[in-house]
């Protein structure tokens, strides 16, 4: 049985990898095999790629950071996702194909068709069957990335953009939500990390169910 693909989502700080490694472990408990991986890096080729994105010293280039999240999304697809979903693994990635739209989308000015066009290159068409964007206010994200620091966290190369950055990020993924609400679900991350992860349950387990029915039709 091929198992569903889920994906988190959200501007840097919203939390969204807390709520993913929460998740895992409260499908783990439900006798679920779960697969946890992110974008970049999730393969040992994306590792490398990761720090080139995120670590480089240097001016990277915009196109250049768009096909580079391209190539490691190609080898994520191909040698670590599609095989999970296919030995029935339940797939969390933190970060996926709308990151693209809205990172280097809105917040590098790459046209929605370009940015298509690429995306589906570089999955193959593969898209989650269910996206978690974890929403927050990009002023409350900034306070989170301060706090990091002050905590001695280095911040990477897209946690330093400016706030106009941000905000242009956060909007797309909003937009996202609002045009394809079957698949994305926006959930308020300003509250608790216990709250959220509520949301998250109350959100998950119902389709998760619901998958499981369909599947043994």
């Amino acid at each position: 049985m091929v198992a569903p693909f889920i994906t988190f989502e959200g501007i840097d700080g919203c939390g969204k990898s807390t709520q993913l490694r929460l998740l895992a472990s409260a499908l783990r408990l439900r006798g679920m095999e779960v697969c946890v991986t992110r974008e970049p890096g999730g393969t040992p080729l994306g590792a490398r790629l990761r720090e080139v994105l995120l670590e480089a010293d240097e001016q990277v280039d915009p196109l250049a950071e768009l096909l580079l999240f391209a190539a490691d999304r190609a080898q994520h697809v191909r040698a670590l996702v599609q095989p999970a979903l296919q030995s029935g693994r339940v797939v969390l990635s933190d970060r996926y194909a709308d990151a693209t739209v809205a990172y280097q989308g809105a917040g590098r000015g790459f046209s929605a068709a370009f940015v298509e066009e690429v995306v589906t290159l570089a999955t193959g068409g593969l898209m989650p069957d269910l996206t978690l964007v974890i929403d927050l206010p990009v002023a409350e994200s900034r306070a989170r990335a301060q706090r990091r620091r002050r905590n001695g966290l280095e911040l990477d190369r897209l946690d330093a953009e400016d706030t106009t950055f941000h905000e242009r990020v956060r909007e797309a993924y909003l937009q996202l939500a609002a045009r394809e609400p079957e698949r994305i679900r926006l959930i308020d991350a300003a509250g608790a990390v216990e709250e959220t992860h509520a949301r998250v349950l109350e959100i998950v387990i119902p389709f998760l169910e619901v998958w499981s029915s369909e599947s043994k039709i």
